[in-house]
């Protein structure tokens, strides 16, 4: 009993030297993570290749493993995808066709 005891204490002292457990940051019933991009562009085709590579799990499938994989894939890419910004595109894009920038 005393030596898990050690055991523990050294764990928590050890974590607490160095600072683990920073990625995930508490979120209400759950926890975010931080995903940094240098632009638009390159969220876009993040969403894209895990679109794609999804697509590609399910085509493949032959086992009956592949789908929760892919449907994690496919979750992810949803919370990617950036929402508000399509709704400021179709705004931008419906002002250009009302003033004929086509």
């Amino acid at each position: 009993m005393e030596t898990q005891q050690k055991a523990l204490t050294e764990l928590l002292e050890m974590m607490n030297r160095v600072n683990y457990f920073q990625k995930l940051k508490p979120n209400n019933d759950s926890f975010s993570a931080t995903l940094n991009v240098s632009c638009y562009n390159e969220l876009n085709i993040m969403v894209t290749t895990l679109l794609k590579a999804s697509i590609t799990m399910l085509q493949t499938e032959t086992s009956g493993k592949a789908f929760p994989d892919a449907m994690i894939l496919v979750e992810m890419a949803l919370q990617l995808l950036p929402n508000d910004e399509m709704e400021l595109l179709d705004e931008v894009h419906r002002i250009g066709v009302e003033n004929n920038f086509e």
